[in-house]
């Protein structure tokens, strides 16, 4: 018998986390009878709801995606844009991405309908590495690099003012373009593009080739594959472990 928090979460809702604040807050009943307890053990034949809709556990999947330019990661868009759901078979629709890459931006997304997953991979307290090669304009050296490591205050789009941080190692340099590959461990919007502005950069190329320890490899620009479930496990291991790790 799950706990109820994990029955949420296993319905592709939303993560244990939030599943926990949904009970607090007297929004899921079980049999009719609203639950506040976070202990409460789900029995096979129960019936739950959440707002007063009943959910189910889903059989849980995972896909890596290669998103091309032109297209925003969000299901819909009230400016009537491209979303990744036009490049998406329509039997997959029901997945989603775990965090966002910018319209012009290309590269690894993965997709799921694991809400725990979703947000273990994009929660600020747990640092995941998300890796990008990133081409800008200009030659990139060993002195701008320590100042995105050591942190360079942007602006987000809510217009709040933050520290951004980045782990940055030239690949191939010229007095022309710089090749860069770009460690995150934060998710600020943009934040790639905004750190090399403030250096003087515009980037010509953004691309995420990895999220944690899964790759772009093997993908072609469009291209969706499942993660076979060695893929997953090792995924799900490595997670559990930088979470120990960070604590």
């Amino acid at each position: 018998m799950p706990r109820l928090n994990k029955y949420i979460a296993s319905t592709g809702l939303t993560s244990r986390r939030k599943a926990d604040e949904l009970i607090s807050e007297g929004k899921v009943a079980v049999n009719g009878k609203v639950v506040t307890e976070l202990g409460f053990y789900v029995r096979e034949k129960d019936k739950v709801t959440v707002d007063g809709k009943a959910v189910h556990p889903q059989k849980l999947e995972y896909y890596r995606f290669y998103k091309p330019a032109g297209y925003i990661t969000t299901q819909e868009d009230e400016k009537g844009r491209k979303t990744i759901y036009d490049v998406i078979s329509p039997e997959l629709k029901y997945l989603k991405p775990v965090g966002r890459l910018d319209k012009d931006s290309t590269g690894l997304l993965i997709l799921t309908n694991d809400g725990e997953l979703i947000n273990q991979m994009t929660h600020p307290s747990i640092k995941v590495p998300k890796v990008y090669m990133v081409t800008i304009n200009g030659r990139f050296t060993e002195v701008q690099a320590k100042e995105m490591f050591d942190g360079i205050e942007i602006v987000t789009d809510t217009g709040e003012k933050k520290m951004a941080y980045a782990e940055t190692m030239p690949v191939d340099v010229t007095n022309k373009k710089s090749v860069v590959q770009v460690v995150l461990y934060q998710g600020i919007n943009r934040q790639i593009r905004k750190m090399f502005a403030k250096l003087g950069f515009e980037v010509e190329v953004l691309k995420r080739i990895q999220h944690a320890i899964i790759t772009l490899e093997g993908l072609k620009k469009g291209q969706v594959k499942p993660l076979k479930p060695k893929q997953v496990k090792q995924l799900q291991a490595y997670l559990a472990k930088i979470q120990k790790e960070q604590v």
